[in-house]
């Protein structure tokens, strides 16, 4: 099934993307696509229902994040060989995991926002893993048994805020507009092989990155095992999982996002997503 969540931003509904590519209001079964409508039960009374009887969406409403604010929304860095040497980095001998902020969360074309002071604004292309039931201290075996699904997420980076200004990674990927998940949430029984999904990113339409989940260091079984021992996994939650060559930060020389740059982005059975980089403006 293909989950998503549709309507203006603070009032999104649930959703299913039908055969058609229609999508269908599921507000009768579940009142959004959250912790509560992600277990492998309430996943299974979803697939269950009669497309006949769920209301069309008519037109193209907007999609917000394909998941609802969840209690964890964290990240593991430096997980694919090509980008770890890009940026000249060993590799890993355990995953490097860092949170982003969840309510840095957004849709997949709503807009990247260049935060205050931004210089270096960078773009990553990766898998998000949902998490459909509470995990802890779990086995690599039985890690997928804890998996709802997965969903596109793009990184957004500001690299000086990450790496210049000390502490934790956190402060450079949390601004608003920095982790839009979607357009879908895909469940993990649509996906073949996960360790075999294309990625691919584009910056004013020229292709920037080109990778495959083939090259992880650390697979999706391991993620969900490792992140479990730190965290207590809630469903709902999400964990994105890296990125290949090609981020901002490794061309020679460096290239960041600014203002009127469209980045595109999608991966195999993930769907696309598509943002324009916007100026900061201060609230009123």
């Amino acid at each position: 099934m293909k989950l998503v969540r549709f309507g203006p931003e603070g009032k999104e509904k649930p959703g299913l993307i039908g055969p058609d590519g229609k999508i269908r209001d599921l507000s009768q079964i579940v009142s959004d696509i959250d912790g509560a409508a992600l277990s492998s039960k309430m996943l299974a009374r979803i697939s269950r229902a009669r497309l006949s009887t769920l209301p069309v969406v008519r037109g193209r409403p907007r999609l917000g994040s394909c998941v609802a604010r969840p209690v964890n929304f964290l990240a593991i860095g430096l997980n694919y060989t090509d980008h770890a040497a890009e940026i000249g980095a060993p590799k890993p001998a355990e995953p490097i995991i860092f949170q982003k902020a969840s309510n840095s969360i957004s849709g997949a074309r709503d807009p990247i926002i260049a935060p205050k002071g931004s210089t270096k604004l960078d773009w990553e292309v990766e898998v998000g893993i949902v998490i459909g039931e509470r995990a802890s201290n779990v086995s690599e075996r039985a890690a997928m048994d804890y998996v709802a699904g997965f969903c596109l997420n793009n990184d957004v980076s500001e690299r000086e805020f990450q790496l210049e200004r000390g502490g934790n990674w956190t402060k450079g990927k949390s601004a608003p507009s920095f982790g839009p998940l979607g357009p879908w949430l895909v469940t993990k029984d649509e996906i073949e092989n996960p360790q075999r999904i294309s990625l691919w990113l584009d910056v004013n339409g020229a292709r920037r990155q080109t990778g495959s989940t083939k090259t992880m260091i650390f697979n999706f079984k391991k993620i969900v095992s490792y992140v479990s021992q730190f965290f207590t996994l809630e469903p709902g939650d999400v964990i994105v999982t890296g990125t290949p060559a090609g981020v901002g930060l490794g061309q020679k020389p460096p290239v960041f996002l600014n203002p009127g740059d469209v980045v595109t982005l999608g991966g195999d059975g993930l769907g696309e997503q598509s943002h324009v980089v916007v100026a900061y403006k201060k609230a009123k």
